[in-house]
């Protein structure tokens, strides 16, 4: 199946300078379509999927998908944290500076009179685990509390939610109903983590990324276009642990 699809595709004017492959997935009912950070596109599709169908629903959105490679292609690095005092940090859309504090038992990362402290570490490399670990921390509790006035506003409630390293990937659904967020969207504004939550929410009504799913998000986000543009002007700059 997913020879003659790829080969379907293979027929459109998809630009010679991507890179693209297919994927079958036999829990999908619709066509799916990932852009990787580094612009790699992937087409997920159902185990029955007929070829021309797809060819007919890629081509249709060549042009936007064409927009989101360039994008990601186009797209500042992924920033890199020197952990040193002063360094800034974001959660929720606010600001503060890294303060090293002197490591000991039981101490972690916290946010304390306007500083975010982080006990002393033997590299680099642990004191972004352990900032990560906060954000995830953080996340958790924020979340438990924010998700359910979302979830009544598009009328459908996840099993949970939580927050994890997604990898490449800002917020996943998966078939149990669990919504997963990355705990670098923790340091967006809190307009913004709703904006990937509303999305999430609205794949338990409506698969797929149709002219269906974009009216369900609408419906709960009036201003979701104005949160969409100034989503993908903020998610180049989020931190994801790299260090130096």
């Amino acid at each position: 199946m997913s020879t003659s699809v790829q080969q379907a595709i293979a027929s459109l004017p998809v630009p010679g300078e991507w890179t693209w492959h297919v994927a079958v997935r036999p829990r999908r009912r619709t066509l799916g379509i990932e852009v990787s950070p580094e612009g790699e596109v992937l087409f997920a599709v159902p185990a029955d999927a007929d070829p021309c169908a797809v060819a007919d629903a890629v081509r249709v959105r060549l042009p936007r998908i064409a927009q989101e490679v360039r994008r990601r292609r186009d797209r500042a690095s992924e920033p890199v944290k020197e952990l040193v005092g002063g360094t800034g940090f974001a959660y929720l859309g606010r600001h503060y500076r890294l303060r090293r504090v002197q490591a000991g038992s039981g101490r972690r990362v916290r946010l304390h009179r306007g500083w975010l402290e982080l006990p002393r570490s033997d590299s680099p490399e642990d004191g972004a685990r352990q900032l990560a670990d906060w954000y995830t921390r953080s996340g958790n509790r924020w979340l438990a509390a924010r998700m359910p006035p979302l979830a009544l506003r598009v009328g459908a409630a996840p099993k949970a939610v939580s927050v994890h390293d997604l990898g490449p990937r800002w917020g996943t659904l998966d078939r149990d109903g669990l919504i997963t967020v990355h705990w670098a969207m923790m340091q967006l504004p809190p307009a913004l983590v709703d904006l990937v939550l509303v999305h999430e929410l609205c794949h338990l009504r409506v698969p797929g990324h149709g002219t269906a799913f974009w009216r369900e998000v609408r419906l709960a986000l009036p201003d979701a276009d104005t949160r969409m543009r100034w989503f993908a002007e903020a998610e180049p700059r989020l931190w994801r642990g790299a260090v130096r």
